[in-house]
């Protein structure tokens, strides 16, 4: 197998329309300790992120120091364990009461101020609530408190289709379908740059956050049942798994649909093609001696067009 020369070519992501679900809800692991954070991580139809209780990252400085106690760092002042956030993205709830606003609210709890990482039982608590004036003043957050929070976040790439072996399908030659590499995976990785990611203390403990696409389920427009495709990660030297030196009806990919019409009498000479495109969010702590631990799935819908001609002729 070889990379196709010219593959820019066979990205149709010029028409390709990202369209997110509708009401949805988030789908969050346990709260996690790496170093001297707390984190609480999430995945919903936009992307997936961390809340993490202990700010920007410890980085030793190789004298043996221990790193300081919450209470060290307070200097005095009192500890205000909640924080209010923006609603993430893709959680949708009703009108607000007059005069009030929805935010994530979230609280570290079970804390213990003379330990560096708030203890083993701390833990976060999240709640949408609605608040006012009010509300707002139960959880004010002082400048000192904002070393003790941070978060991250990473939003899914638009899709990029890839059609094989041509940028227009024939009839009655089977058609491949693949989404570039760039579009089906995306990774947070504090690693690559610890100072802004939240839980790194040492090579040992750290967070990374990564998204895959595990399945696309293709409505080829045709009045066709629509396919499931099972995805995952493909060698670099061979990201669309299409083998060149074989022709399309001696390949081992199976998500492939052959049309048996072209499109020419549908708008704009083209079928409109339907994805489901599910993401399956994963952590990974430290070593990772444990691997990758999933934390939940997502459904992101596009679609696209594609033209069907009638010619039997292989090349494009």
């Amino acid at each position: 197998m070889q990379n196709r020369v010219g593959r820019g070519l066979l990205v149709l992501s010029a028409v390709l329309a990202l369209l997110m679900a509708g009401p949805v809800t988030t789908a969050s692991a346990e709260t996690i300790q790496t170093g001297t954070s707390v984190c609480s991580m999430y995945v919903n139809s936009i992307g997936f992120g961390a809340y993490c209780s202990n700010g920007s990252a410890y980085i030793p400085t190789g004298n043996s120091t221990p790193p300081p106690t919450w209470r060290e760092r307070l200097g005095g002042k009192p500890f205000i364990p909640c924080r209010d956030f923006d609603i993430p993205d893709g959680i949708r709830l009703p009108k607000a009461p007059e005069g009030k606003k929805w935010v994530m609210r979230i609280t570290i709890t079970d804390y213990n101020l003379d330990t560096y990482d708030g203890g083993d039982n701390a833990h976060l608590e999240r709640a949408y609530v609605p608040v006012g004036p009010v509300e707002e003043a139960q959880c004010p957050f002082p400048n000192y408190m904002e070393p003790f929070w941070h978060q991250f976040r990473s939003s899914y790439p638009p899709p990029a289709l890839v059609v094989m072996p041509t940028f227009t399908p024939r009839v009655n030659v089977p058609a491949f379908f693949s989404l570039t590499a760039d579009s089906s995976k995306v990774e947070a990785d504090p690693k690559k740059d610890p100072g802004k990611y939240s839980g790194y203390i040492d090579p040992t403990h750290n967070l990374t956050m990564r998204g895959l696409v595990v399945e696309m389920t293709i409505d080829p427009g045709d009045g066709t049942k629509p396919f499931k495709c099972a995805m995952g990660v493909t060698p670099e030297d061979d990201p669309d798994g299409y083998d060149e030196t074989q022709d399309p009806f001696h390949q081992i990919n199976t998500c492939k649909h052959t049309y048996k019409r072209s499109s020419a009498n549908q708008p704009d000479d083209m079928y409109t093609v339907k994805l489901t495109i599910t993401w399956e969010v994963s952590y990974w702590v430290g070593k990772g001696q444990g691997g990758w631990q999933p934390i939940g799935q997502a459904n992101v819908t596009a679609v696209q067009r594609l033209p069907v001609q009638e010619a039997q002729a292989i090349g494009g």
